[in-house]
């Protein structure tokens, strides 16, 4: 998939950082030092083990720290080829939220004199992937360009230690949702119908492809623009009355076809379905940055454009629905709903109320932060919007469901706190892009407004398991999808339809499966899922300094 790219090069190079960080690894020679004691191996030992298994006299030294059974980890670690070109590389290593990160982790990968390795790292990487079997470990280390890499040890076992407690808090915080979740869930039955929910409903709808021309867009220069972007709509038919309305945001390098499953199922229940293709950050945006036809992933101007994609769609539907024979008096825009993804879901929440917070981003966002966060390399972008220029806000919705949002710089407490409309929030409980604690599960105590507010958490859920395959897409392994991202599918359909039919169509039967013991029914041993309606700062572990 286009849009996990800069996800696996992430991940990619912060395992190069953590692997180089043990005295195990090597340009001609990686020095290891530790306030006045600094030892060595060379590259050619590593080599030498990675293409034929053998271990000389160097790496035995260190071999035998290591466990028998962990050194085949090392030769699968070092020879296993990232699918990336040099030209993505490239691309990527020069965007502004590439560069955060070498500058991140040059303080820890120097150079042999021991100046920062930000130009070398990037440098490696680039030439590592021209190489005939790819972008691997070991060729990252052949192509770093000094003869030696010398590893600050002691800041790599701080980042250790820090990644250590990152983790055993996000333990913690997980565990608290789930507790609270099943506090919750003895207090009322389970009333959970899953062929109501999840079966087809008795409704044909057709899809239609509208093309949208917004002229009032603004630059972040000031300069007027126009913004084009596609809309598809899932059209109800033969309902009899107007159809209320849900809007898909998509996520940051995805696409409309993303969450076409989702959009197909409450069609087929009643709701008129648009799914805007965000052209600022969609996947034709990354590709176009992997191949040189852009310079970043998503301008700043992303976190107003997208909320304003949907508000123009809004009045264009408002337009139609009085004027072109294809729409006319089909559509309810007095009951309108959101739900988006990851990027999306931050779309959510600023439509539902929270307007982006530059008071907290100014605070939060120092160039010299050691989060480990990979959201925030995209929430402190908004830093370079002028504040008070654009509201993203649309009074029109009436609920909102943000997936793997991110919020906890661009909005932060004092913007979900303005939120007045029901909300859900639902986390992946192994999500390493939008981590749960910091981005959904913390955010969600903020929504002391909301009238009813829920915070779903999928047990072993991923940043990507709730998406639907497109075309062109790499096979990605578990850890990245999750463990069943077709169940991931099928309890989006499940509470979508329950939130909206209940928020937004007004339906109050379906409430009743709008709570704990009725979502802990409906999750499968493989993928748990958890449902809480209430949830305060004081049951959460203190959030790290690393988030």
């Amino acid at each position: 998939m286009v849009k996990t790219f800069l996800s696996y090069l992430l991940l990619m190079v912060c395992c190069s950082l953590l692997l180089a960080a043990r005295p195990a690894l090597a340009a001609e020679k990686i020095y290891v030092s530790f306030s006045i004691v600094e030892r060595s191996i060379s590259v050619s030992s590593l080599e030498l083990y990675a293409r034929e298994g053998k271990i000389n006299d160097d790496l035995a030294a260190y071999a035998r720290y290591v466990k028998p059974e962990e050194l085949p980890k090392l030769r699968e670690v070092l020879l296993e080829p990232i699918d990336a070109t040099p030209v993505a590389i490239s691309q990527f290593l020069y965007s502004p939220q590439g560069e955060m990160l070498l500058e991140r982790l040059g303080r820890v990968i120097q150079t042999q004199s021991g100046q920062p390795g930000f130009f070398a790292i990037r440098a490696a990487l680039i030439l590592g992937a021209t190489e005939p079997e790819g972008l691997t470990l070991l060729n990252v280390l052949r192509q770093y360009p000094t003869k030696g890499i010398r590893i600050d040890l002691e800041a790599a076992i701080e980042i250790a230690l820090q990644l250590r407690s990152l983790i055993e808090q996000a333990k913690n915080a997980n565990a608290a949702t789930i507790a609270q979740a099943n506090a919750e869930a003895s207090t009322n039955a389970a009333d959970f119908e899953t062929s109501l929910l999840l079966g087809k409903g008795s409704l044909n709808w057709k899809r239609e492809t509208i093309s949208l021309n917004d002229t009032g867009r603004k630059e972040l220069n000031g300069r007027s623009i126009s913004r084009n972007y596609p809309v598809d709509i899932y059209l109800p038919q033969s309902l009899g009355r107007p159809a209320p309305v849900i809007a898909i945001s998509h996520g940051l390098g995805s696409n409309r076809q993303t969450y076409e499953y989702l959009a197909e199922h409450l069609a087929s229940h009643g709701f008129a379905v648009a799914v805007v293709e965000h052209l600022g950050s969609n996947a034709a945006q990354t590709e176009a940055l992997l191949r040189g036809r852009a310079n970043e992933i998503a301008e700043p101007t992303e976190f107003t454009d997208r909320p304003l994609d949907v508000t123009f769609l809004l009045d264009e539907l408002t337009r139609l629905n009085k004027d072109d024979p294809l729409f006319r008096g089909r559509l309810n825009l007095e009951k309108v709903g959101v739900v988006g993804q990851s990027f999306g879901g931050y779309t959510a929440l600023a439509l539902a109320g929270a307007p982006i917070n530059f008071e907290r981003l100014n605070s939060e966002c120092q160039p010299t932060e050691n989060s480990w966060n990979v959201s925030l390399l995209l929430q402190c972008r908004a830093l370079e919007l002028t504040p008070g220029k654009v509201e993203t806000p649309d009074p029109r919705i009436r609920a909102a469901i943000a997936i793997n949002p991110i919020s906890s710089r661009v909005l932060g407490e004092a913007s979900l706190g303005r939120i007045r409309v029901p909300v859900m929030i639902v986390a992946g409980s192994a999500d390493k892009i939008a981590p749960a604690f910091p981005e959904q599960i913390q955010p969600f105590t903020w929504l002391r407004n909301a009238p009813d507010k829920y915070l779903v958490l999928q047990e072993g859920g991923t940043h990507f398991s709730t998406l639907q395959a497109t075309e062109n897409d790499v096979p990605l392994p578990l850890e990245v999808i999750g463990p069943d991202p077709e169940l991931a599918r099928r309890y989006i359909k499940a509470l979508s339809l329950a939130f909206f039919q209940t928020h937004v169509a007004g339906k109050r039967d379906y409430r009743r499966y709008l709570n704990a013991s009725s979502v802990r029914a409906l999750g499968q041993s493989q993928m748990p899922l958890y449902l809480l309606q209430s949830l305060t700062p004081e049951q959460l572990p203190p959030l790290p300094s690393g988030l």
